[in-house]
């Protein structure tokens, strides 16, 4: 079983950032030509990116919409995009667009029904974004922590057809601390639902340790600042997880 590989794409300001533990105070700008790094991913094998509107994560409505769509002419391959998504007119507007799935985190916690309804209207197209601070899980960009246990979270969902899991170790997130495997595996091994790992990953390593987890529901994994720092190469993380 092979596992996707998402080189990540944040924007903030129209610029592509990473941040570190989800503060919008420290980001490091990496390029202001989003669809031109759409570009370079696609050309290093990419046939997945991963997109987040910082700014409207926090907003809760879309603020970096140009930029975005820039990305979806460039790339060619499917583009799975979250941040701030929090009704139907959004999700709407997104896969009209030619955006492939749709990540949705804080609306996912505050009104469930709304991300059931999507799943079941838009088959294979709504992610859930469990992202994680101390096993509980955290909401509005990552500002707040509610009392909803992570794996609470992603039951809650079992039935609904949602496509996968985006599960984030908030603590490790831009930091190359390396990436939570034991958790992600738990999370796995405890839903139905194909899990997607975020955070920390620094290098082939944790591709390799996620790989060997692949059957036990381990979709794939998101990979940002290692590929920007230059710690994993994108090509030969694509390789090993297609093993």
């Amino acid at each position: 079983m092979s596992m996707i590989i998402f080189p990540a794409i944040d924007l903030k300001a129209g610029q592509v950032v990473r941040l570190a533990e989800g503060d919008m105070d420290r980001a490091t700008v990496y390029g202001d030509d989003p669809a031109d790094q759409a570009r370079l991913f696609a050309e290093a094998g990419a046939g997945y990116l991963h997109v987040v509107d910082l700014d409207g994560a926090f907003a809760g409505e879309a603020k970096n919409a140009d930029a975005v769509e820039r990305i979806v002419e460039t790339f060619p391959g499917h583009v799975q995009l979250g941040g701030g998504i929090r009704n139907r007119e959004s999700v709407e507007r997104w896969f009209d667009i030619g955006v492939s799935r749709i990540v949705i985190g804080t609306a996912a916690l505050t009104d469930p029904d709304f991300v059931k309804d999507m799943a079941r209207e838009n088959e294979g197209g709504i992610v859930v974004a469990v992202d994680a601070k101390g096993g509980f899980v955290a909401t509005q960009g990552w500002a707040e922590t509610s009392e909803v246990s992570v794996i609470d979270m992603a039951r809650r969902f079992e039935d609904a057809g949602v496509a996968a899991l985006l599960f984030t170790d908030v603590g490790r997130d831009g930091l190359l601390k390396g990436c939570n495997v034991e958790a992600t595996v738990d999370l796995a091994r405890s839903t139905d639902i194909p899990v997607i790992a975020s955070g920390g990953v620094k290098g082939i390593g944790d591709i390799h340790a996620l790989n060997i987890h692949a059957e036990s529901g381990i979709e794939g994994v998101i990979t940002g600042r290692a590929l920007y720092d230059g710690t994993l190469d994108l090509a030969t993380a694509i390789a090993l997880a297609s093993r």
